[in-house]
């Protein structure tokens, strides 16, 4: 291959990449803008690790489907989930497959119950700061949001060491 046609694949391709946004659904619309994130709030911590909440609402007509986030204020941020454990104590464990929400419905992310979890903190989260997480959907499309931190003794659940790398 000559060296103008290469450089010239290589626009091409860079056009291309260029021209690509969020992912869309069939419908032109991708998951992070057929979703809100209400009331989205943290729990304050001098801890590695802490959790935000809020309720996911989907206001398409398509499922929704959550798999991860990310925050800038974390070193890795998972979804999870609350189990009931052994000997009845709550425990806290990866939720596989992640969040879906059905077409104009809702999922409410809630302490003692599925939450997204912020480990590896890069620095306390202080009552009345915020902090920017970003979520990300099965089509590749993510929505930014900011969660209020707060004070909150907890939602009953272990949060010791544990093979999710907790405590």
């Amino acid at each position: 291959m000559s060296s103008k046609k290469f450089y010239a694949l290589i626009l091409l391709l860079a056009a291309a990449l260029s021209a690509c946004g969020t992912p869309a659904q069939e419908d032109g619309t991708s998951m992070a803008s057929s979703v809100t994130f209400e009331s989205p709030w943290a729990r304050a911590t001098d801890s590695a690790m802490t959790a935000v909440f809020g309720t996911l609402a989907a206001t398409g007509d398509r499922d929704v489907h959550l798999v991860g986030a990310t925050s800038p204020a974390a070193g890795r941020v998972e979804i999870h989930e609350i189990a009931r454990g052994a000997g009845g104590v709550n425990t806290m464990q990866a939720k596989a497959g992640g969040i879906t929400v059905p077409p104009g419905g809702s999922h409410e992310l809630a302490p003692g119950g599925d939450h997204l979890m912020l480990m590896e903190l890069t620095a306390p989260l202080r009552p009345g700061g915020d902090v920017e997480v970003t979520l990300a959907f099965e089509d590749g499309s993510t929505l930014p949001v900011t969660a209020q931190v707060r004070d909150f003794a907890g939602g009953d659940e272990e949060y010791s060491g544990d093979r999710h790398g907790h405590g």
